[in-house]
């Protein structure tokens, strides 16, 4: 069985009941580690770890208190910008992180992308403040209370079966290069289930019906703030493709032979010999993204 999505497990303590304690703080940032982010979500890596710091070498600036690590505080600090070599972006450095350091570098980037959007009242316009260690702002002028948001979209692999032989149906955007492909994913709207965007966003970009709609797992996504919710489903009706233009340059069914060999390059960094036009299918995510461990599930047999 293929193990969790990357980032999907929490590997700390949020400890969250001392987020309203300033003396509690106060005396944690004292002996805390500190996670650095900047705006553009880059945090500093060293040999392939987050390269974290003590509160006395950290630059002065918003401070964000993470969790618990044993006994040892986590804090995020936003950095105005990178003061030395080696910083990455989740999507740069997540694939090689380990589990603690990908949830802590997750939430610092997932809070300051919050902070950086939300910084005046959506109830009056006035400025709000940081409170409770940076998991909240409060408007100066109403005194409201707002939380961090999280955008629910789900993503999704879905498959068929025709003359005995097992597809799976990709789809490539219209920002990405050609061979380049990855499952269908969307954003849930307001009163819709999950079950229902998965069909909804599954028709309206390449015009097929699905049954059979199964959960697997979730990854957060702070880009700027997603949480992908990822199920697989069936095909239901007539497979023929009819792509939104805006949304897709193009989608097909393929085999699992053509999807474990995009694989092998993927994973391999090997191109397909140029000029080689009859290899439609060159590519697909990485394992860092919820759309690889789907599809890897699917290639395992394990959907």
């Amino acid at each position: 069985m293929v193990d969790e999505p990357p980032l999907s497990g929490t590997h700390y303590d949020r400890a969250a009941l001392h987020r309203t304690d300033d003396a509690w703080l106060a005396d944690a940032w004292t002996r805390a580690q500190v996670v650095l982010v900047t705006p553009d979500s880059k945090t500093p890596v060293v040999d392939g770890r987050l390269a974290v710091r003590t509160a006395g070498d950290a630059p002065d600036g918003p401070r964000r208190f993470l969790g618990l690590v044993g006994e040892v505080p986590y804090f995020a600090v936003t950095a105005a910008e990178p003061d030395s070599d080696g910083w990455q972006t989740p999507r740069e450095f997540g694939a090689r992180a380990d589990d603690l350091d990908a949830s802590l570098m997750i939430s610092a980037v997932a809070l300051e992308q919050w902070h950086q959007r939300h910084g005046h009242c959506p109830r009056c316009g006035a400025p709000a403040e940081q409170t409770q260690a940076g998991w909240t702002r409060t408007c100066t002028r109403d005194g409201s209370v707002h939380f961090p948001r999280t955008d629910p979209a789900v993503i999704m692999l879905i498959t068929s079966e025709d003359d005995g032989q097992d597809l799976a149906l990709l789809g490539r955007g219209q920002q990405w290069g050609p061979g380049r492909f990855s499952t269908l994913a969307g954003f849930v709207e307001p009163g819709e289930s999950l079950e229902a965007a998965v069909a909804r966003e599954v028709f309206e970009e390449v015009g097929v019906g699905v049954r059979d709609v199964r959960y697997l797992a979730s990854q957060p996504w702070p880009f700027p703030a997603s949480l992908m919710l990822g199920f697989v489903a069936r095909l239901d009706g007539d497979p023929s493709i009819v792509l939104d233009p805006v949304e897709m340059a193009e989608a097909g069914w393929f085999t699992r032979d053509d999807v474990r060999r995009a694989a092998d390059w993927t994973d391999e960094l090997v191109e397909p010999q140029p000029g080689d036009d009859s290899v439609r299918l060159r590519g697909i995510p990485p394992h860092f993204s919820i759309s690889r461990y789907l599809i890897d599930r699917w290639l395992a047999h394990d959907v």
